[in-house]
């Protein structure tokens, strides 16, 4: 009998099975997973032909993390949108920033976002925020054969830690390589700029208001020096996107909230254009 005629499920889908619902689609429907596309021209650079998204930075606060990205995706020289989403809820205690090709990232977060949520019905309890990272290492290697033609994904992940009841950061690169990052952190193509603006006005006794301008501060310098990144749009009322995870779990900073850091920052700016001093001790 057919049973998917029937609108049964298949008995895959009945049967006990790994914890790990990326594993079960390479088992049962292998073409689902993002990194395994069949492409007509194997080794031709398909960046052009994907609208990337650019900056993400993370910082430490005491007792959480804040992250931050910018709205511009770029396709090549040209604006492909300029109020994109890169921040997204991971989990309850966790957030992930995507940077690279946008439709790819934004597919295999969706993949991340249902991974943890699938361990945590199968296994009945919540991976460690290390098991998380860990998860999406093996993700993003899985998707290696589409960055070797162009559609590169790099993430940013963290997310509030119980035990140590901190905030943490992830880095990663294309082959799947994991790296925690302490204190901050940047990805993307204004990456270099924004580290630089975090390194100067990071340090530990920030709270989280006081993460959060220092976010915006650093996407503010990723956009003054790197032409894919946006700046905030006072026009439109763009803002960038600022997520705040805590012992209270994922939050996303309203929209009014975030314009009003925005308007303090550039207010600071038109007095100096560069942006704040730092304390030289």
């Amino acid at each position: 009998m057919d049973v998917t005629r029937l609108g049964s499920l298949p008995a895959a889908f009945l049967a006990p099975g790994t914890s790990s619902f990326t594993d079960f689609l390479r088992q049962h429907a292998p073409e689902l997973l993002p990194g395994n596309r069949v492409l007509n021209n194997a080794g031709t650079d398909l960046s052009s032909l994907s609208p990337h998204g650019t900056t993400i930075v993370a910082a430490t606060f005491q007792g959480g993390v804040v992250m931050a990205g910018d709205r511009r995706a770029t396709m090549g020289n040209m604006i492909a949108q300029r109020d994109i989403e890169k921040v997204f809820q991971a989990d309850e205690f966790s957030a992930v920033g995507i940077s690279g090709s946008a439709g790819i990232g934004a597919e295999i977060v969706r993949l991340f976002q249902l991974e943890l949520e699938h361990y945590e019905k199968i296994e009945g309890t919540v991976l460690s925020l290390e098991g998380k990272a860990n998860r999406l290492s093996h993700m993003i290697r899985g998707n290696l054969g589409m960055a070797m033609q162009g559609l590169v994904v790099v993430p940013l992940f963290a997310g509030y830690d119980h035990g140590q009841q901190a905030g943490r950061i992830f880095s990663y690169e294309p082959t799947g390589g994991r790296y925690e990052e302490h204190a901050f952190f940047g990805v993307g193509s204004g990456s270099v700029f924004a580290r630089g603006a975090l390194k100067k006005l990071h340090h530990g006794d920030l709270d989280v208001d006081g993460a959060t301008t220092v976010a915006v501060q650093a996407l503010f310098d990723a956009a003054d020096d790197d032409s894919a990144t946006g700046g905030p749009d006072m026009q439109r009322h763009i803002y960038p996107i600022v997520a705040v995870v805590d012992e209270n779990g994922f939050r996303r900073q309203p929209e009014s909230a975030v314009a009003e850091v925005v308007q303090g920052v550039v207010a600071g700016r038109n007095e100096r254009p560069d942006g704040p001093r730092a304390p030289l001790s």
